[in-house]
């Protein structure tokens, strides 16, 4: 059984009524996609908090300490997932973060090194990657 809570801002905690899960921030401009990130995580008994812009995402970082991780889409309007990476590593060293993207090859302006998950994903490759940023029985 899951309960929604729904502060103030537009952000949604779906938290598991069962499970020691890590807090993720999934962030991801197509609410649909954010959405059913947010189940697939909640049935893997983490506790998913949803931002659909870089600048909420952003926001929920600099107001809450329980964040373990991130999960952002590339492509987004105002602030790429790349450039979200850089300015959430700024405000939290050592964040682990995965890069959700369609894109078979990122633009050659967008260099990095982190993680990525294809979209679409399935739940499993969706676990292996979590359980790699925590290096806990995952492969890269």
């Amino acid at each position: 059984m899951l309960r929604a809570v729904a502060p103030k801002d537009r952000s949604v905690e779906v938290r598991p009524t069962q499970g020691s899960g890590v807090t993720i921030l999934v962030v991801d401009d197509d609410a649909l996609i954010t959405l059913n990130t947010v189940d697939q995580l909640a049935d893997l008994g983490h506790s998913p908090v949803e931002a659909f812009s870089a600048a909420e995402a952003l926001s929920i970082l600099k107001q809450r300490d329980d964040i373990g991780a991130l999960i952002t889409d590339y492509s987004m309007p105002g602030m790429n997932g790349v450039q979200l990476a850089e300015a959430a590593r700024a405000l939290r060293p050592g964040l682990p973060i995965l890069l959700a993207t369609g894109y078979a090859e990122l633009p050659d302006d967008a260099p990095t090194d982190l993680p990525r998950l294809e979209k679409p994903f399935r739940q499993e490759e969706l676990a292996q990657r979590i359980a790699s940023l925590f290096n806990v029985g995952g492969t890269d």
